[in-house]
């Protein structure tokens, strides 16, 4: 079932700006306030999503329907808008679309997290399941080009709307015949409200998700800038899809590498040492200038490497700590958490780093003078080396505490 989210999670905010932009004329302005207020509301529901499907647990797998419903409708619609109110239905088929994106992906995580299964085994559940959607983001960033959709954008994405709904549609099945045959921590009962003092008064939990989001917002700055980096600095705007081919790979690859690791010292000294090695890796940017693409591609694939350890390491201390705290009643709530903090965590990385470097002087696709290069440089890796770091500091500080 990860595949196909991340499959339908690209196109919606990286594919339908352009296509509503240059194939149906309208407002940039207009479409990236739309989207920004979208994408608010997308974050702000999380919590209210994950309370309710802890209210209603014992009734996961028609959630899980309802929820794919959604996605698979929504996702349809973007691409196939009204004629005479293209706004009004990108601003109802997003709405859709990500509500039933945030309902399959939370209630995926939280089984996830309640799956009976021995702990050595959680960091190689995370790790398949942040691999298929790793899969399904790379198969949604070539798709547009093997369409032609530069050409045709609406016969393009028409295809792929419609592949996407049997795609949805046998992962559910799947994913539904699998519920039938595994067994769950049973939840304690229903539960009410969001209980934030329920999530602020315990000391782990303190801990954990301050850790997760300073180390969310390291990884979300460069995501901000990439493209601005590989054009701007680089001046190497052709090879940004092999760039992000060649970092989503390593972290693909790396997967079994961060499950062995994770096994012989320990998820959280796992994750201390997937810190390190991207702020040793990633810091290197700061020195690349025009033309340095094969460095570049050194640097996309060593600190890629790092990114198998976020993915997966993180939800499975998650779901430790759910099991020795028999918390399976809160764990939509939890992981519905860990979901908002990714999206505030993209969202204030957006409202810092670009108003930063309008302060600096730099204008995308200007040309770059040496104090704007200097700028990108240090906003795009300087300052996510800096907060990865100082993730790593408080990890290694707060080591014993961290431990689920």
């Amino acid at each position: 079932m990860a595949f196909p989210l991340a499959f339908a999670g690209l196109p919606v905010y990286l594919h339908a700006p352009d296509f509503y932009a240059r194939t149906l004329g309208q407002p940039l302005a207009l479409l990236g306030f739309v989207l920004l207020a979208l994408r608010a509301i997308d974050a702000i529901q999380d919590p209210l999503i994950g309370s309710l499907s802890d209210r209603w647990n014992r009734h996961r797998p028609a959630i899980l329907c309802l929820g794919a419903a959604a996605l698979a409708a929504g996702f349809w619609m973007i691409f196939h808008p009204l004629p005479h109110a293209p706004i009004l239905s990108l601003a109802v088929s997003v709405f859709i679309c990500t509500t039933g994106y945030s309902v399959v992906a939370i209630n995926l995580q939280a089984l996830g997290g309640t799956w009976r299964v021995p702990e050595s085994t959680r960091t190689k559940v995370t790790a398949w399941r942040e691999g298929f959607g790793l899969a399904g983001l790379l198969a949604a960033a070539i798709a547009p080009t093997l369409l032609d959709a530069d050409t045709d954008p609406e016969a393009a994405f028409s295809v792929l709307t419609l592949g996407f709904l049997p795609l949805s549609a046998v992962a559910l099945v799947v994913l539904l015949g699998w519920l039938k045959r595994s067994s769950f921590h049973a939840s304690t009962g229903p539960s009410h409200g969001f209980g934030w003092r329920l999530i602020l008064s315990d000391p782990w939990r303190r801990q954990f998700f301050g850790l997760y989001a300073l180390n969310t917002c390291a990884s979300a700055i460069p995501a901000v800038l990439v493209l601005f980096f590989i054009r701007d600095k680089l001046g190497a705007s052709q090879l940004t899809g092999p760039f992000l081919l060649l970092y989503f790979l390593s972290g693909v690859a790396a997967m079994p590498l961060w499950q062995t690791v994770a096994d012989r010292k320990g998820k959280v000294t796992a994750w201390g040492i997937s810190m390190a090695l991207a702020t040793v890796t990633f810091f290197w940017a700061v020195f690349l200038g025009s033309g340095d693409v094969i460095m570049y591609a050194i640097v996309c694939t060593l600190s890629g490497l790092a990114l198998g350890a976020d993915l997966a390491l993180p939800p499975a201390l998650m779901a430790d700590h759910i099991d020795r705290r028999s918390a399976a009643g809160e764990s939509s709530r939890l992981f519905a958490l860990m979901a908002l903090i990714s999206k505030g965590a993209l969202a204030v990385s957006t409202g810092i780093a670009l108003p930063l470097l309008g302060l600096a002087g730099y204008q995308p696709g200007m040309d770059m003078t040496f104090s704007t290069g200097v700028s990108l440089s240090i906003a795009y890796a300087a300052l996510p080396c800096a907060l990865k770091a100082l993730t790593l500091i408080w990890l290694v500080r707060r080591r014993q505490a961290i431990a689920p």
